[in-house]
Order: structure tokens, then C-alpha cells, then sequence
């Protein structure tokens, strides 16, 4: 069974990468891993449905960082203001490579442990839904495509009979590989479907 300390240790021995920030905006997202009877879990969203971009898409809560914040703390504020969840910067684990997103954005990944998590209160200016996705779940291998529009790989991450593209795909295949099977898997690399360049 994965364990915080697991966790915590796979993240210390990883050498992250961090992505030219040059033109682009900071942000973070969390990976927000949940203890339960049956193992850890993380918290992945679907965005609400009013929302200007992306909505509908499933991710993991985040935003842009504001100024003079860590990526650390941009991710714990966005878990507050998305899902009501309070978080110190001792429940910060470690971070995974940045990602740079064709709509201008590189986002940093930062896994935090959020215990029990019971009391969730998702925003629904932000969040249309909100799930516990069992570690097991994405500890599966990807598929790529190609497309016309790049020469990078698109990544689909199978997840309930859907896929989950990149940047969110990306991240939590590259979660997967350090964290549960011990590999320095990088994914800035992997391409984003046509529809989420915007």
C-alpha cells in the first residue's frame, strides 16, 4: 500500500525540471492525496460548465500563482477557494516538472497530502464535479496519438472510459511513473489535444 512517507520519499529522490518561464504565467496545481479504507486516493475535477475556458474539462485544482507566492502556497490557496479544503505547508510532499500549456501557462505540479479530506465544499462558480480517483486507476499505460497540427505525441490517459489529455493527463502519468512505479519519466514533451490551445 502507498503511504505518505512513500510518497514523500519517491518526490526526494525525483530531480524535477523546471519549464523557461519567459512570456508565460506561473500556476499550480495540486495533486491532493486522500487517505481512506481502501488506500490513497487524489481529488480530480470536472470544471463547471459556466466557466469562460476549459469548462467541462477534468483537472486537478489550481490556478495562476499570484505575486509573490510559491507554487506551494498558489496550489493550497486554489484547493481552499475550489474545494473548501485547508491546508498547511507541512502537508506539501514535493513537486513534479513543470509543464508549459499552449494556452500560456506553465504549471507547476505540487502533490500535498489532505488526509481524510470529509469535508469538501466545492465552489460551483469553478467546480461542477468533484472525485476521489483511486491511485490504481491511473496506474495504467497511456496511449499516444498523432496529429497533423504537431510532431510531439498527444497523450489520453484512460480514465473512467474516457481519456484524460494533457496538461492534467501529462502530470498524473508523470505521478504515476515517479511516485508509484519509481521511474524519471518526463512528460513536457507530450503534446495537448488541438481543442485545448486556446
Amino acid at each position: 500500500m502507498v503511504t505518505r512517507s512513500a510518497v514523500a520519499a519517491a518526490l526526494r529522490r525525483f530531480e524535477r525540471r523546471p519549464a523557461a518561464r519567459s512570456g508565460l504565467t506561473a500556476a499550480a496545481v495540486a495533486i491532493a492525496l486522500v487517505d481512506g479504507p481502501d488506500g490513497l486516493s487524489f481529488l480530480l475535477t470536472r470544471r463547471a460548465a459556466g466557466l469562460r475556458r476549459h469548462a467541462g474539462q477534468w483537472a486537478l485544482p489550481g490556478g495562476r500563482t499570484d505575486d509573490g507566492e510559491s507554487a506551494g502556497e498558489a496550489a493550497r490557496r486554489e484547493l481552499a477557494e475550489e474545494l473548501g479544503l485547508q491546508l498547511a505547508a507541512g502537508d506539501e510532499l514535493g513537486m513534479l516538472d513543470d509543464y508549459a500549456t499552449r494556452s500560456g501557462y506553465v504549471i507547476t505540479p505540487v502533490v500535498v497530502w489532505a488526509g481524510a479530506a470529509t469535508e469538501l465544499t466545492p465552489n460551483p462558480d469553478e467546480v461542477g464535479e468533484v472525485h476521489r480517483v483511486p491511485l490504481d486507476l491511473i496506474d495504467v499505460e497511456p496511449r499516444f496519438v498523432t496529429i497533423p497540427e504537431s510532431d510531439a505525441p498527444v497523450i489520453q490517459l484512460p480514465l473512467f472510459d474516457r481519456f484524460v489529455h494533457a496538461p492534467t493527463g501529462a502530470v498524473l502519468h508523470q505521478f504515476r511513473e515517479v511516485v508509484l512505479r519509481g521511474r524519471a519519466t518526463r512528460v513536457a514533451h507530450l503534446e495537448q489535444p488541438v481543442f485545448a490551445w486556446r
